[in-house]
């Protein structure tokens, strides 16, 4: 899998957000992207996902555009900005229930991508009951249970304790391995330094590639 952004800016009324991005990512490598928060970093992952439209330039999933004809990436899963699920529901109950609209995966899967993140012990336990840490792991758990090609997250490790962190990175360098693509951003670069092939540095719309 390749992606390329070419020219891509994005505008909302007279703001420009980002501003003339190129990049080429391609699958097996962990990619982050660093910046304060409003640097852009969130609008160019919505972007990537579809979920909005650039303004000019395009981007492209091993040469196709998703974006022209609203069509999402169908081998894409991402966790941008804070999650949200059902409150009323369990955190298997909510993972079980995004599993079904595709009917790929089952319950062992579900339950594999819980105990991944250190969640399993409290799979049973409502999703508002749940703290800031848990609530990500269970964003990421989601992302990872139908085992995508592109791996998308935003800020993941917010209020995550330190040995999840350690543990998740771990994960998500396996998921490299495995020959997966993996975007990441955070405004703490320390995250990245240990887990990115290369960081890009978001500032005020702008891209610079740092490593």
């Amino acid at each position: 899998m390749k992606i390329e952004i070419k020219n891509l800016c994005k505008q909302f009324r007279k703001n420009m957000v980002l501003k003339d991005i190129n990049m080429e990512l391609t699958n097996g490598h962990i990619y982050g992207l660093n910046g304060r928060n409003g640097s852009g970093k969130s609008v160019f992952l919505k972007v990537v996902c579809g979920l909005y439209k650039p303004t000019t330039g395009e981007v492209l999933f091993d040469g196709k555009s998703y974006n022209k004809n609203n069509l999402y990436v169908p081998n894409m899963r991402a966790l941008i900005e804070k999650p949200n699920f059902f409150p009323e529901l369990t955190g298997y109950e909510n993972l079980e229930l995004l599993a079904k609209i595709q009917n790929k995966i089952g319950k062992e899967e579900i339950e594999e991508a819980l105990k991944k993140v250190n969640l399993y012990e409290e799979k049973d336990k409502k999703y508002r009951e749940y703290s800031l840490g848990m609530k990500q792991k269970l964003g990421i758990a989601q992302v990872l249970m139908e085992d995508p090609e592109i791996i998308i997250l935003d800020e993941p490790f917010n209020g995550i304790e330190e040995n999840s962190v350690k543990e998740i990175s771990a994960l998500l360098k396996e998921e490299r391995k495995k020959g997966k693509l993996i975007m990441i951003s955070t405004h703490i670069k320390e995250d990245l330094d240990n887990l990115s092939d290369v960081i890009y540095h978001f500032d005020a719309g702008t891209v610079t590639k740092e490593k």
